[in-house]
């Protein structure tokens, strides 16, 4: 949110005024006449045409907190200046953000490991890709040069901005909300093309035991059905999906410790050091590294859903951060060290080939459960994020109103739909499309992000955060280089092809913000901003006054 006198977007001048208030008791200096109150109005923006208003920003403010006071949790509906929109009004039958049952930290902790992970599977290319040891340097390494970094800025940030609309509201609050459109954006389509890999996926485990799923139109239905089933899941709640993303997890890590517990008399470690360095695809390498392990910031978006997100968010990303990694190398030292190496062999699928040889069928039809049951889990827990940033977006004032309205059951029902049917237009893609589309948007997404993270820092350094990266600002922004030159990495390696694809899918987000912008201008539809927002701005102005006083004192 900039601070700029005339910059900023419209639609979140509700940050613009801030009311700092403080009692101090007196001092020697003052005459010790009682208690003096020092009362500050600080104002960040007015109108752009610089003439009065019918109601300031301050004064809807304070009409804001008004309705919080009194338990309306209705959204105030703002025109372009910051004013209350006096023609529109929300529907207050919906549940209220206080209403909705929260998510713990063990369902939290479960709803990462399938942002993430969702266990080994699809993991089998890095070993096709560049043979067992630089699999296993992959997945050692890759996470202190990627995954770590973005867990960290995930949970400083996201306990700076504990709502939903998670790096939505990181960048806005540095760059505007342009940018922070064009990042929801951005991360919301490369949701969405990752999350139409799942039920093909699911298909793909399913039809050995059901050849009809291999194509035309059982499958084609299939699919439909599927994503349909799992969209009513969603639409239940976000606490049902934790929980059933932890059983769904369980279920589906059981059968590699099974696994690896079989194979250890048949584990030959020198099978672990094999590499021919002349015979690497680069490309499928990083892509399948990078998509393994990435992901660790859409959790931020639902983090207004969370119990008490300030403690149990970075809990909840480290305890991830061990699940996701152990899950990756246990099965991989195990299918490495156990079987003779036939790299043609390590497609999507090979984990049931390998329980066949070390366990038999009935871990084969396990395995293959398992892996059917991690598709699911991501589904579910990958639709949620991306559903929950439409909701923040549109609590924001950055897309229509109607993205916010909950259901029954309070979840976002419009955006949940909205978000099955893309999944559905982009489920034609083949598995290797969608992780390099994804990839190349996600990319783009999180320089963004790194950048708002330095800015955020450098800008606004006596904000609260609950959670700091403890290395201070020059030692966190060091933390974000590695995965920034990996960024750049992984953009050199991507195709013409799919970088074209990906520049188109940019612009359409470069228009469609504008096209927006003049519908709200038009008022065809309807945009408002959610009084349950906490204000950041306002806590960091707090903080500035209570700095200048205690400044003023010491002159004095």
């Amino acid at each position: 949110m900039a601070a700029s006198p005339t910059g900023g977007d419209d639609s979140l001048r509700r940050q613009a005024g801030s009311k700092a208030r403080m009692d101090r008791e007196p001092s020697p200096d003052n005459g010790g006449a009682g208690k003096s109150r020092v009362e500050v109005t600080v104002a960040f923006a007015t109108p752009p045409d610089g003439n009065d208003r019918s109601k300031s920003v301050l004064e809807v403010e304070e009409e804001k907190l008004s309705n919080k006071e009194n338990g309306q949790a209705s959204s105030v509906p703002m025109d372009d200046h910051g004013q209350l929109n006096q023609q529109n009004t929300v529907d207050t039958a919906a549940p209220t953000v206080n209403n909705i049952h929260k998510v713990s930290i063990v369902p939290l902790v479960f709803l990462i490991f399938y942002e993430v992970s969702g266990g080994p599977f699809g993991m089998e290319d890095t070993v096709q890709a560049a043979g067992p040891l630089l699999a296993i340097l992959g997945f050692v390494i890759f996470p202190f040069l990627w995954s770590i970094p973005e867990a960290l800025i995930t949970a400083e940030m996201g306990t700076m901005f504990p709502e939903n609309g998670g790096y939505v509201v990181w960048v806005s609050s540095a760059f505007g909300p342009y940018w922070g459109f064009q990042l929801g954006w951005m991360k919301w389509l490369s949701g969405v093309i990752d999350n139409a890999l799942y039920p093909v996926l699911f298909l793909d485990y399913l039809k050995s035991v059901i050849p009809a799923f291999q194509g035309g139109l059982p499958r084609t239905f299939a699919v439909f059905g599927l994503t349909a089933v799992l969209t009513y899941m969603n639409y239940r709640g976000l606490a049902v999906v934790g929980w059933v993303a932890v059983f769904l997890g369980v279920f589906s890590i059981l059968p590699f410790i099974i696994m690896g517990l079989m194979a250890t008399p048949k584990l030959r470690p020198e099978r672990w050091l094999v590499v021919d360095l002349h015979n690497v695809n680069w490309r499928l390498y990083l892509n399948t590294l990078f998509w393994n392990l990435n992901y660790w910031d859409s959790i931020s978006t639902l983090a207004g859903e969370v119990d008490d997100p300030k403690k149990s968010l970075p809990k909840s990303l480290l305890y991830a951060a061990i699940l996701v990694i152990l899950s990756y190398l246990f099965p991989l030292l195990t299918g490495t060290g156990a079987i003779p190496l036939d790299r043609k062999l390590w497609t999507d699928g090979y984990f049931s080939d390998i329980t066949k040889i070390l366990g038999g069928v009935w871990l084969t039809w396990w395995m293959q459960g398992a892996a059917a049951s991690s598709n699911m889990g991501m589904f579910l827990t990958k639709m949620s994020s991306y559903s929950y940033q439409l909701l923040g977006m549109a609590e924001w004032g950055m897309l229509p109103e109607f993205f916010s309205r909950r259901s029954q059951h309070g979840t976002p029902l419009i955006a949940i739909l909205f978000s099955a049917s893309g999944v559905l237009l982009l489920s034609w893609l083949s598995f290797q499309e969608i992780i390099a589309a994804e990839n190349i948007l996600y990319c783009f997404g999180m320089l963004l992000e790194f950048l708002a993270f330095m800015r955020l820092r450098m800008k606004y350094p006596r904000a609260p955060r609950p959670y700091k990266i403890p290395l201070g600002t020059i030692g966190s922004i060091l933390v974000i280089i590695p995965p920034t030159l990996l960024i750049f990495v992984e953009l050199a390696f991507s195709s013409p092809k799919i970088m074209i694809v990906s520049a188109a899918a940019m612009i359409a987000g470069l228009v469609l913000q504008p096209c927006l912008k003049h519908l709200k201008k038009k008022q065809w539809l309807r945009f408002s901003i959610s009084p349950d927002l906490p204000d950041f701005i306002e806590t960091t102005c707090e903080n500035a006054v209570e700095t200048l006083v205690d400044q003023l004192d010491l002159v004095s």
